[in-house]
């Protein structure tokens, strides 16, 4: 993760530095790329879209089923992860606490990546009107205002495009583990598994 991200940062720097020159402004230092709002759009938008699937994924796995799906609980019964906490002296502390702390851990998992999609969502925005208005400003236009810009085309195409792939990729994954297999992965049922039985 972090090479890739060393990656995007530094041809990004290079690709803004090209744009910029090529319209007349100065190239930007590494330090300047860092708050500038290409990297921030570039950067939180992708991390937005893999939150939100994280988060859908997890909350859609508790009640949906997909018969033979290595990805989906049985469709019959309960299982481990249904039963009830028990307090006991190695559970967390919230199992321990109870009340409210017990409530707010039982879904821990998908609040955590639902507060993390919603502070992504926010960088991106930020960095997407930090761009948007830069690209104005080498246009000879007028920035514009944070109200304006949620209502552009634009912020929402990069949210859009980003979601569908990731939609795409969690659903390729729950239909191919049906009849697909990779041996040694969790994420596969045994090679020998009939294409119905779920492990």
């Amino acid at each position: 993760m972090l090479f890739c991200l060393a990656g995007q940062f530094l041809t990004g720097w290079k690709t803004e530095n090209n744009e910029l020159e090529e319209n007349g402004f100065p190239a930007l230092t590494i330090n300047e790329y860092v708050y500038s709002g290409h990297f921030i759009q570039a950067t939180f938008e992708n991390w937005e879209s893999e939150f939100l699937q994280m988060m859908l994924y997890i909350l859609l796995t508790v009640s949906l089923r997909q018969k033979g799906s290595s990805e989906s609980k049985s469709l019959e019964g309960k299982e481990e992860v249904d039963r009830d906490p028990v307090p006991h002296s190695k559970a967390p502390w919230p199992v321990k606490k109870g009340g409210i702390w017990l409530k707010i851990y039982k879904h821990s998992l998908s609040l955590a990546f639902a507060l993390l999609f919603l502070l992504s969502f926010g960088l991106h925005f930020y960095g997407s009107l930090k761009n948007y208005n830069n690209e104005q400003v080498m246009k000879k236009e007028l920035p514009v205002k944070a109200v304006q810009y949620l209502s552009e085309s634009r912020f929402w195409f990069e949210s859009f495009q980003n979601w569908q792939s990731e939609f795409l990729a969690v659903a390729s994954l729950v239909v191919l583990s049906i009849w697909l297999r990779e041996k040694g992965s969790p994420e596969s049922k045994p090679v020998d598994m009939p294409h119905n039985e779920m492990p």
